[in-house]
């Protein structure tokens, strides 16, 4: 029963001080599940940050998700994915109809440019953290500067690059990597 309630405000914690969303909670539940609690190694967060990537659903859910799963099952996945949605389904339900006003007050607005810069600043912390425990071979490195330089260079020019099909192609390209380095390891054989 304890784990369940470690999930829940666990999660909780992360879901409540969390603002932009699910790449900015990443280095929060990075810092929980791996740092603070065991619960997760980092190769192990790398990689279930790539399958919420890919999956359909918020990043962060996905992640909550299955780091309550792997911890205690279905009922871990439950509550810990409750303790991600519940903070900010109340925040949101409470504060939606005052939010409009609120936000023509200056110093509310002004309040939410600099937590813009605090979200972009923990999105590249999450970034950062992943790349440092990426394998320093020529081929992931090569992969993770195409997917950062595409969609920026793209960006500058004010043309979309599509996140799905970068994954899809970086997924393809990587396999294809893969066959051809275990080919060759066998002397050719298949």
């Amino acid at each position: 029963m304890r784990i369940f309630a470690a999930l829940f405000w666990t999660f909780a914690k992360v879901g409540l001080f969390t603002f932009g969303g699910g790449y900015a909670m990443l280095a929060l539940i990075e810092d929980a599940c791996v740092g603070k609690r065991g619960w997760i190694s980092h190769d192990e967060m790398m990689d279930m940050t790539v399958v919420a990537e890919s999956t359909p659903g918020p990043i962060a859910i996905n992640c909550a998700t299955y780091a309550g799963w792997r911890q205690a099952g279905v009922m871990g996945a439950v509550a810990a994915t409750v303790g991600m949605v519940l903070p900010s389904f109340l925040v949101i339900f409470f504060l939606a109809g005052f939010l409009k006003n609120w936000l023509e007050i200056p110093w509310v607005a002004h309040a939410f440019q600099g937590i813009r810069i605090a979200v972009a600043f923990l999105i590249l912390d999450a970034g950062v953290a992943m790349l440092k425990r990426t394998p320093k071979k020529t081929l992931p490195l090569g992969v993770m500067a195409a997917s950062f330089m595409i969609p920026l260079t793209g960006a500058l020019a004010g043309v979309h690059v599509s996140s799905v099909v970068l994954m899809v192609a970086s997924g393809i390209f990587s396999l294809a990597y893969f066959g051809v380095t275990r080919y060759r390891k066998k002397g050719g054989e298949k």
